[in-house]
């Protein structure tokens, strides 16, 4: 298992395995129309301008993924962390985490968001040190959920 940089031309399978992971949390708010669902592979091609893309490879498949911007100065925006079904609980995620926050040590803070049903998400980001600062209702049946983590080693610029 290699944990590397992606670029531009792993976006297709990086989008395949997200839509592929985001079926589950479809699920759990009984909404197929989720962002990550209805993501096209224009859009996620120019994400690769503004976001930084990690990528875990087996076997010469993506198997996970996650990307990370500065969203304003200091902190630091963590987005769509993803890793194939067959591969979760694994401890796969938790690495792409601790590498995505390497990769912005000198931010102040690290940032994410996630649906307050994805209770394992939530749990995981926890178990890493991410505390939940705000809620926002989305609609009825979701509301999301603001998680931060305090840099206390490096604050360089971000």
């Amino acid at each position: 298992m290699i944990i590397e940089t992606a670029n531009i031309l792993d976006a297709e399978e990086i989008l395949d395995l997200q839509k592929l992971c985001y079926i589950s949390e479809a699920e759990i708010y009984s909404d197929e129309t989720i962002p990550p669902l209805i993501q096209t592979i224009d859009e996620i091609k120019a994400e690769f301008q503004d976001y930084y893309f990690l990528k875990v490879v087996m076997e010469g498949k993506i198997i996970g993924s996650v990307r990370a911007r500065i969203s304003h100065p200091g902190t630091c925006y963590i987005g769509r962390l993803i890793v194939h079904p067959n591969f979760q609980n694994k401890g796969i995620g938790t690495r792409l985490m601790g590498e995505i926050e390497k990769v912005f040590h000198g931010c102040e803070r690290w940032e994410l968001i996630t649906g307050h049903l994805s209770k394992k998400n939530i749990k995981l980001y926890e178990k890493l040190g991410y505390k939940i600062f705000k809620r926002e209702e989305i609609t009825p049946n979701l509301n999301l959920v603001h998680l931060e983590k305090i840099n206390k080693i490096g604050k360089d610029n971000c």
